[in-house]
């Protein structure tokens, strides 16, 4: 007769026991036996309310589901004579992007001769970097793919958090000497004597 391990409701080892004999000391409680651990010699099982044990994993599961953060990639596209007022509209919303947390993936389309001008779509590139510095970071560099010449752009992770904690000043009630202001040359420390104009 197989036999499985056998643990409380309340996570108290009841020991091995037989699966019938087992399944007789759940009903007794008025509970269910689950087996826990398949793999495990002897198998383990527990005797719980299995209504309330699915409810918490749901639970689990939703509480996990929720602390995952969805990171989208938003597109911005431009043309290689895409004019400054088009430029700075793009780049705004490509800026409140970063700013919201997504990453932003600048294209430059290019169209049948214009392929010959690579350098105007890498300027565009280089511009936009250079606006979205201080939101952004550069995931991945500009390459061609085809026709279209792309950016990837990741929202910037703040580290100068704790740079700031050690640059302020200390406290006023610090147990370090108070420095007097120095001396006015002269020898006197009263202030200077201004002359009749």
């Amino acid at each position: 007769m197989p036999e499985v391990r056998v643990i409380g409701e309340e996570g108290e080892q009841l020991g091995v026991l037989g699966i019938q004999e087992a399944i007789r000391a759940a009903r007794d409680r008025g509970l269910d036996l689950v087996e826990v651990a398949a793999t495990a010699q002897p198998p383990v099982c527990r005797i719980i309310d299995f209504g309330k044990y699915q409810y918490e994993q749901k639970k689990k599961a939703n509480e996990a589901k929720k602390k995952q953060v969805t990171i989208t990639v938003k597109e911005v596209k431009f043309r290689p004579g895409t004019d400054d007022h088009d430029y700075d509209y793009r780049m705004k919303h490509a800026r409140e992007w970063l700013q919201e947390g997504d990453k932003v993936k600048a294209t430059i389309w290019f169209r049948g001769r214009e392929m010959t001008h690579r350098e105007l779509g890498s300027r565009i590139l280089a511009k936009l970097e250079g606006d979205l510095a201080d939101v952004g970071e550069v995931e991945a560099r500009p390459r061609m793919e085809g026709n279209q010449m792309f950016i990837i752009f990741g929202p910037k992770r703040h580290k100068t958090a704790g740079k700031i904690e050690h640059a302020a000043p200390p406290p006023s009630g610090s147990s370090g000497p108070a420095t007097p202001p120095p001396a006015a040359p002269g020898g006197s420390s009263g202030p200077a004597p201004q002359g009749d104009s």
